[in-house]
C-alpha cells in the first residue's frame, strides 16, 4: 500500500461501458463532478465487437470500438473525470464508501455507481479468440443479422442458448446446435421450441474441437464425446452461448446478488440494498444485455444518485 492521500469524491463510477459512460454524461451535466475508473477493459464488451447496427442514431452502423471512443469523448466534454485504473477492493461497511484502485489509491465516495458489466464465458479455444469478430460471437441478437441466409452453429444448452438458436433460425438457413450432454438445461418450454424448429439441428454429446478458417469462420470441427467420431460442418458464423459472468466479485460481501452474481436492484430503479450505491448495465441485467439498455440504466443510475445526494444535502 502506498501512502498516497485519500481522495474524496461526490460520485464514483466503476466501469466504462455504455452504462458507465452514460452515467458520467448525466452526472457531469448535473454538476456532480463524477470520477470514472475505466477498469480492465476500457469501453467494455463493445470494444471487442465489430459492426454495431442496432444502436439508434447510427443509420449506417458503427464499429464498436469507435462507438465507445465517442461515448468517452462525450463524457469528457461534459466534464467527467475519466481515469485508467481498476477497482480492486471495496469497503462499503460505512459512509463515505471506500474503493481502492489498483490496490493502492483510496477513493472515498458519497455515492457509487457500479457499472462493471459482465463477461461472456468462452470455450477457451485459440481459434475462438483468433476469429472473434470474424464469424465468432457471444451475442446472437447483436450479430445474427450479419448471417442472414447462411448456415451457423451455436454451442450451449441453457435458456439463453435456446433463445438465441430460435432467434438465429429466423435469419439463417440452418442452425447447428451443439450440446455437450445428452440433455439440455433449458426450461421444458424452450427445449420444445428448439426441437420443434425444423431448421435447428441438435447434436447431443458433442464437443467443439476447433473453429476452422484463416481470416474468417468457414467451418467447425466437432467430436461426439461418446463415439469419439469427428465431423466438419461448414458454417459462416459460430455463436457461443454458455453464459455470462457478471464482474461483481469484489462487491459480494456488501451487495445483494443472485446465485450467479448479478447485482439485485429495486425494480424500476438502479438502487441496491445499500443507500447511495447504484448498479447499472450488464452487471445487474441478465435479460437484455444490449448497449442501448445498458446506456438507459446508466442514465437512471445518475438520476437516482443525483436525487439521493440532493436528499442528503450533498449535491
Amino acid at each position: 500500500m502506498s501512502n498516497e492521500a485519500t481522495e474524496r469524491v461526490h460520485i464514483l463510477i466503476i466501469g466504462s461501458g455504455p452504462a458507465g459512460y452514460t452515467a458520467a454524461i448525466y452526472a457531469a451535466r448535473a454538476n456532480m463532478k463524477p470520477v470514472l475508473y475505466q477498469g480492465i477493459q476500457p469501453g467494455g464488451q463493445l470494444t471487442i465487437t465489430t459492426e454495431v447496427e442496432n444502436y439508434p442514431g447510427y443509420p449506417d452502423g458503427i464499429q464498436g470500438p469507435e462507438m465507445m471512443v465517442n461515448f468517452e469523448k462525450q463524457a469528457a466534454r461534459m466534464g467527467a473525470d475519466i481515469r485508467y485504473g481498476l477497482a480492486t477492493k471495496v469497503d462499503f461497511s460505512q459512509q463515505p464508501y471506500k474503493v481502492w484502485i489498483d490496490e493502492e489509491k483510496l477513493i472515498e465516495a458519497d455515492a457509487v455507481i457500479i457499472s462493471t458489466g459482465a463477461s461472456a464465458k468462452w470455450l477457451g479455444l485459440p481459434s475462438e479468440e483468433r476469429l472473434n469478430g470474424f464469424g465468432v460471437s457471444a451475442c446472437a441478437v447483436c450479430d445474427g443479422f450479419f448471417f442472414r441466409g447462411k448456415e451457423v452453429a451455436i454451442v450451449g444448452a441453457g435458456d439463453t442458448a435456446a433463445e438465441e438458436a430460435i432467434y438465429l433460425s429466423k435469419l439463417c438457413t440452418t442452425v447447428h446446435m451443439f450440446i455437450r450432454k445428452d440433455k439440455m438445461r433449458a426450461s421444458k418450454v424452450m427445449q420444445d421450441r428448439v426441437l420443434n424448429t425444423p431448421n435447428i439441428k441438435v447434436y447431443w454429446n458433442t464437443d467443439t474441437e476447433e473453429i476452422l478458417g484463416e481470416h474468417k469462420t468457414e467451418a467447425v470441427r466437432i467430436k461426439n464425446n461418446q463415439t469419439q467420431e469427428t465431423q466438419v460442418i461448414p458454417v459462416s458464423g459460430f455463436f457461443v452461448a454458455i453464459g455470462h459472468k457478471p464482474n461483481s466479485d469484489i462487491f459480494k460481501d456488501y451487495i445483494n446478488m443472485d446465485e450467479t452474481g448479478y447485482i439485485l436492484t429495486e425494480p424500476g430503479t438502479t438502487k441496491t440494498n445499500l443507500e447511495g450505491i447504484f448498479a447499472a448495465g450488464d452487471v445487474q441485467d441478465k435479460n437484455y444485455r444490449q448497449a442501448v439498455t445498458a446506456a438507459g440504466s446508466g442514465c437512471m443510475a445518475a438520476l437516482d444518485a443525483e436525487r439521493y445526494l440532493s436528499a442528503k444535502g450533498l449535491a
